[in-house]
């Protein structure tokens, strides 16, 4: 693919056109005012990206992957930290300052880890059982997913899920937590029978997460509106649903400091 015309094509393929000689005349009126200012930096010291490459590695994000992420070379990549093999040469000892930013800009996101890569499963966890609760079955939840009903059943409530699993559970999510299964092919029998399953094993609703809680493991559901507050127990009664446990620690807390 041709470079486009600028300072690098002046360089690289000498090209001569007025565009290439221009860019390369601005490159050096840049360069010689950046010296003159004692603002040049042609390179940075390579370590820094490296570790930072390295410890992407232990999240499943290998160094080809972070190379595509960051829009950087693979060659570039392999020499930061291989050096070039065939030729004897030692790991690169710097780097310039736009392939180090756009290096260190990738980081270990949900987008970014390999959809193999093990992941907390909390979040998959909530999603998918919050569905149940608003009347999706399980089979019907796994199809969309795109996986059999006995490996949905173990997603359910795993521990740990492949980040490509969680990723998809956020989308399957969005799409229907506002939707009513009965309107969009559930039989209303079926969609009774999945709100009970899921009320038999307490599994919360939709309505009970926000976007700030539900991926976090110490966060917990907010049944009643007042769920983890003294007026939460009321409110579970009011509502006829079994009073929860951060309800039933606030209520004890309360009582402790009446006592004191």
């Amino acid at each position: 693919m041709s470079r486009p015309h600028g300072n690098t094509k002046y360089h690289l393929e000498k090209c001569r056109c007025p565009v290439c000689t221009q860019g390369a005349r601005d490159y050096e009126s840049n360069r010689y005012r950046a010296i003159a200012y004692g603002r040049w930096h042609p390179f940075v010291d390579a370590e820094p990206v490296r570790q930072h490459i390295r410890a992407l590695g232990e999240f499943g994000i290998g160094w080809i992957r972070t190379a595509k992420l960051a829009g950087v070379s693979t060659g570039g990549v392999s020499k930061i930290l291989y050096g070039d093999r065939p030729r004897g040469l030692a790991p690169t000892k710097r780097v310039r300052p736009e392939t180090a930013l756009k290096l260190l800009a990738v980081e270990p996101t949900l987008n970014n880890l390999g959809a193999r890569t093990p992941i907390d499963g909390t979040g998959t966890r909530r999603r998918l059982q919050a569905l149940v609760a608003m009347g999706w079955p399980q089979s019907a939840l796994s199809r969309r997913l795109g996986m059999n009903r006995s490996n949905f059943g173990r997603t359910i409530v795993s521990e740990l899920v492949a980040a490509g699993t969680a990723r998809a559970a956020i989308a399957l999510y969005d799409e229907l937590w506002r939707l009513d299964p009965t309107a969009h092919g559930t039989a209303e029998h079926r969609a009774a029978a999945a709100r009970a399953y899921a009320a038999d094993r307490g599994w919360p609703p939709v309505g009970a997460w926000d976007d700030d809680t539900i991926d976090d493991p110490a966060g917990f559901p907010d049944w009643t509106g007042r769920c983890g507050t003294p007026d939460g127990p009321a409110v579970h009664y009011r509502i006829r649903i079994p009073v929860c446990q951060p309800c039933r620690n606030a209520r004890t807390a309360a009582r402790l400091d009446t006592a004191a």
